[in-house]
């Protein structure tokens, strides 16, 4: 019998006269960790982590924000946190997804109304454009705008998904590929945690994943009253808050 399926987690074994539908069971990798609003014990080999916009653009100094006069310092916060962690679950063997926004180079997947939100008066700057200076053209796919920050370089093993809403989940492969790697709970770190992380995550809650917002590994350039709603409302409504030490202590132990 061959194996047949993009994923070890989610594989038929076929013949040329025999299909076995069955997939291989995972072994439980239980974690119990502090978070609020209650205790939670989640299953590591169901878990997967999935990192927004961590992107020159958003939080390099020389990026588009920083362009255009944003103070990018809040967004840079979580990268100490992210570096530290990422190590110790891709050791558990814990997915690490990129969503990043991507742009197509001709901008056919962003509607007018995308490019008001960053250039209402038509003039400056928008999504897609180049940026004065280093000519890197605003959150393109494939580009040092829409890369990375250096700090935290992806593995070659990491999984990247390109979006280009708020929610990574419109119009992208990212339910597909956590449906192929067996994932039901999801951790979410990035920026902005009111924005793209939180739009994200009410999608996932609304499909059925368990949600953990990494609170040490999440930020926003915007008031402080908008992380502190978007905290409030996730403990509320749409999953369970934690902080990275409460990943590291539990693994560790």
């Amino acid at each position: 019998m061959i194996p047949l399926g993009s994923s070890p987690r989610n594989q038929w074994l076929v013949s040329a006269t025999e299909v076995d539908l069955r997939r291989a069971p995972l072994a439980e990798r239980p974690l119990t960790i502090a978070a609020a609003p209650q205790r939670v014990t989640l299953d590591l080999a169901r878990t997967a982590i999935i990192i927004v916009d961590m992107q020159n653009d958003f939080c390099h100094p020389q990026g588009w924000l920083g362009h255009i006069g944003v103070d990018v310092t809040p967004a840079r916060t979580p990268i100490p946190h992210l570096a530290k962690l990422l190590p110790h679950l891709r050791a558990q063997n814990v997915p690490v997804l990129w969503l990043n926004w991507g742009n197509r180079p001709d901008r056919l997947n962003l509607p007018p109304k995308l490019l008001h939100v960053y250039k209402p008066s038509g003039t400056g700057t928008g999504l897609g454009d180049p940026l004065p200076g280093s000519g890197a053209h605003v959150l393109e796919d494939g580009s040092w705008s829409a890369a990375v920050v250096d700090e935290l370089a992806p593995e070659p093993g990491d999984i990247h998904v390109a979006k280009f809403r708020m929610s990574g989940f419109w119009d992208t492969e990212l339910d597909s590929i956590l449906r192929n790697l067996g994932v039901t709970t999801l951790l979410f770190a990035g920026v902005n945690v009111d924005q793209c992380v939180l739009g994200t995550l009410l999608d996932a809650s609304c499909l059925g994943y368990d949600c953990i917002l990494l609170e040490d590994c999440s930020a926003t350039t915007s008031p402080s009253y908008c992380f502190d709603a978007t905290i409030y409302n996730v403990k509320q409504c749409f999953g369970f808050v934690a902080q990275s030490s409460a990943f590291l202590d539990g693994m560790a132990g």
